[in-house]
């Protein structure tokens, strides 16, 4: 048996999954980012609990084919913003390939349910984890463009004052405050 997780796209999440999971006594194969696979089947009443357990954690229970869909393609975005340097795909042909569907279908389907475009999010999860590097980890800007993988620091300056609204240099004096969580990120559709 499968479950579905909205908004389970770090590994936090994993782990706090895996502690639910196995404070009810859930026993499972695997846990990925957006899903769980279950050994057996489970009771309504474990469900309900392990779905009431893992909330004040942001995460969700998932039926609809429709979101669950949506969810595996943000958590897929999300995987390869965050792990960019390790693959040599573009976007488009990693969620093609990933999710087993042309890119074509996924864009009109993810456009269509929430509203924004693939590359809109896919930017906006870059500019969140600028927002962390540059006030978390107090990264340099050049230091940011080249863990994201940007060509040019003046590209990604761009990007972040297109979406922001201010500069990262106003940004860093500003700090954390201003950042947003992925489930925030998530209501982008």
């Amino acid at each position: 048996m499968i479950l579905y997780i909205r908004n389970m796209a770090c590994e936090s999440c994993m782990i706090l999954v895996r502690q639910e999971l196995d404070k009810l006594g859930i026993q499972h194969k695997r846990i990925e980012l957006g899903e769980v696979e279950i050994r057996g089947l489970i009771s309504d009443e474990k469900k309900e609990s392990f779905a009431q357990a893992i909330e004040p954690g942001g995460l969700e229970l998932v039926d609809s084919a429709e979101q669950v869909l949506i969810d595996k393609i943000k958590a897929t975005i999300a995987d390869y913003v965050f792990n960019k340097k390790n693959i040599k795909q573009n976007l488009s042909a990693y969620l093609a390939e990933e999710l087993e569907m042309e890119y074509a279908q996924l864009a009109t389907y993810f456009s269509g349910l929430t509203g924004t475009t693939i590359e809109q999010y896919a930017i906006a999860l870059k500019i969140e984890k600028a927002k962390e590097l540059l006030a978390v980890e107090n990264k340099s800007l050049k230091e940011v463009a080249e863990q994201l993988d940007y060509k040019q620091v003046s590209h990604l300056s761009n990007q972040f004052k297109k979406v922001t609204g201010i500069r990262p240099s106003e940004f860093k004096r500003k700090g954390v405050a201003s950042r947003k969580t992925i489930q925030e990120l998530g209501k982008v559709g």
